[in-house]
């Protein structure tokens, strides 16, 4: 056991330096100034999480672009960068406006627009973990087109019709750093924590102001092109379920964080996906347990309880 936990902290150590999460974030046409400015913060709130979490980061639509579009270059980074041969996961984030006419939607960059169709085309090779957040109006066919094993993916809306501009962006930019949005109080935010809080906000923006919510948002992490509203949540799991019994969002999402606290960063990195593993394990067997005679059940809870508990174990047992 002490040979194995050595050789996941070179592991750890050595990904410190070479693996680390990237943060591709895109700004669109902003249509107006308002627009412009708002959504440069909200560029500049995602470029500070990036950094405080020692992420690469990259910015495509905020300054002049150089030998080719805002489409050229963001198809050549997303290409480059998912399918890099690491294990953390590249992130895109998509800030600003999106159309869908019926059959296909677009986010709207400076010059050529970006399909739903098309990003799927440039992401089929990926190699890593993929978290894409549309945070634009009409975004949902996203989600349906990029739906997919290995992905997370966040829209704004649950529907291409739903086309007035969203605030989603901005309260999700704002989540994923803030300390009040780790809602189980474990010093870090989660992509699912991020997600929940923002959609709450967005809902009190539009009761506030005594208007009709024109976006509802979406979170698919379990690869079956549905997605969960955030209004399916109870703390950080999914209470409700489909009519058809599929399987529940948000477990994975609440695995991944941009800014991991102090005691997550002392756990080296294949600790961490072996719990997360785990952890998965053990949420598949909940909902098998209707299914499962009693006994099974609990036997097959205690296993991988017990296994669990010893790999927190051995890991403060290793730590420095």
């Amino acid at each position: 056991m002490w040979s194995l936990l050595i050789a996941f902290c070179l592991c750890g150590a050595m990904a410190g330096s070479e693996d680390r999460p990237c943060v591709v974030i895109v700004v669109g046409a902003s249509g107006t100034p308002e627009y412009a400015s708002e959504f440069r913060r909200w560029a500049d709130q995602w470029t500070a999480a990036a950094e405080k979490a020692g992420a690469e980061s990259i910015r495509i639509g905020l300054d002049q672009p150089v030998g080719g579009t805002d489409r050229d270059r963001l198809s050549t980074v997303v290409r480059e960068k998912a399918q890099a041969a690491v294990r953390e996961p590249v992130w895109i984030v998509l800030i600003g406006h999106g159309t869908y006419d019926g059959r296909e939607a677009k986010f709207n960059l400076r010059g050529p627009d970006v399909s739903d169709l098309e990003l799927a085309q440039w992401l089929e090779q990926a190699q890593r973990p993929v978290v894409v957040l549309d945070c634009a109006s009409a975004s949902a066919p996203f989600l349906n087109r990029l739906s997919g094993e290995n992905r997370i993916v966040v829209t704004a809306t649950k529907s291409g019709h739903e086309t007035n501009s969203a605030r989603f962006g901005q309260y999700l930019a704002e989540a994923i750093a803030d300390p009040q949005a780790d809602l189980d109080k474990d010093g870090q935010v989660s992509l699912l924590e991020a997600f929940l809080t923002a959609s709450h906000r967005v809902e009190e923006y539009y009761k506030t102001r005594s208007q009709l919510a024109t976006e509802h948002a979406l979170l698919d992490d379990n690869g079956d092109r549905l997605g969960t509203p955030a209004d399916w949540f109870r703390g950080v799991r999914a209470t409700r379920r489909a009519k058809d019994g599929a399987a529940l969002d948000g477990l994975r999402a609440h695995q991944l964080h941009l800014i991991l606290s102090e005691r997550e960063r002392a756990i080296p990195a294949e600790v961490r996906r072996h719990r997360d593993q785990i952890e998965r394990s053990i949420a598949a067997l909940r909902d098998q347990k209707a299914r499962l005679a009693e006994e099974e059940y609990y036997d097959r809870l205690e296993k991988l309880m017990v296994e669990l508990g010893r790999l927190y174990r051995d890991a403060r047992a290793g730590a420095p």
